[in-house]
């Protein structure tokens, strides 16, 4: 699997200029909210969903009193919105398969959202189960190759169980089970390798190349489901020129 093909190594590449903090944040309170309330316990060693929302919270800097305070909405010791979990699929451009996790206060809007999304990029919402199986959940850290050896990063991540590491030109990734993601994560930073992303997700199982005008449509896509409130996660299988991004 070559790079590009992942979404968040495209958003890597594209840089942090396209990062916009206060959604990612909110998003990322989202998570830790519905973490602390499904998971049945606001302790991070007790509750795995949690402690893997709070990992990715650290990585983009999260203020620790926004990570206790979303913990406390989770569990009802302060006043919150009480957010849904949905998930809905679709094709993009060229066909290419676009699954969606969603937290959300309102369902209705957020499937009208999505759909509208899906619309103006020249693709189309479909039923649920139409892309979701060709999808794996992986654990994913990607790591650029100009900051570690390949033979250190495969020792330390092979011996603490990831399942393979990969290359393209430009970055390694890390492949685990979900129930080995922290451990692996731990053992690459005891190494002190800095990573670029690190986080469960959903790996697809073959990719679609697209080119020109569906390449870039696939792009807008993307940026639009993202930038929706009420979409917490998108993935896809399109596989784009990284001379497009």
């Amino acid at each position: 699997m070559s790079g590009h093909s992942k979404w968040s190594s495209i958003k890597h590449k594209k840089g942090a200029a396209d990062a916009k903090r206060g959604k990612i944040f909110t998003k990322l309170i989202k998570e830790i909210t519905v973490a602390a309330r499904m998971g049945g316990s606001g302790d991070p060693d007790a509750n795995p969903r949690l402690r893997t929302a709070i990992l990715a919270a650290k990585s983009e800097n999260m203020p620790k009193d926004n990570i206790e305070r979303a913990i406390k909405k989770g569990t009802g010791e302060l006043e919150g919105v009480n957010y849904e979990e949905s998930s809905y699929e679709g094709y993009g451009p060229g066909g290419a398969a676009v699954l969606i996790e969603s937290l959300t206060d309102n369902k209705n809007r957020a499937v009208a959202d999505i759909r509208h999304i899906f619309s103006k990029c020249g693709g189309n919402l479909g039923e649920n189960g139409c892309v979701a199986w060709m999808f794996d959940k992986k654990g994913y850290i990607v790591v650029e190759r100009s900051t570690v050896e390949e033979e250190t990063l495969m020792e330390a991540a092979l011996e603490a169980g990831a399942e393979d590491v990969r290359e393209d030109e430009s970055n390694f990734e890390v492949i685990t089970s979900p129930e080995d993601f922290e451990t692996v994560k731990a053992a690459i930073d005891a190494n002190s390798i800095p990573h670029l992303d690190a986080e469960v997700t959903m790996l697809p199982q073959t990719t679609t190349d697209l080119q020109g005008k569906e390449a870039e449509q696939m792009i807008r896509l993307m940026d639009m489901l993202e930038d929706c409130e009420d979409v917490q996660k998108v993935y896809t299988n399109a596989d784009i020129p990284e001379d497009l991004i």
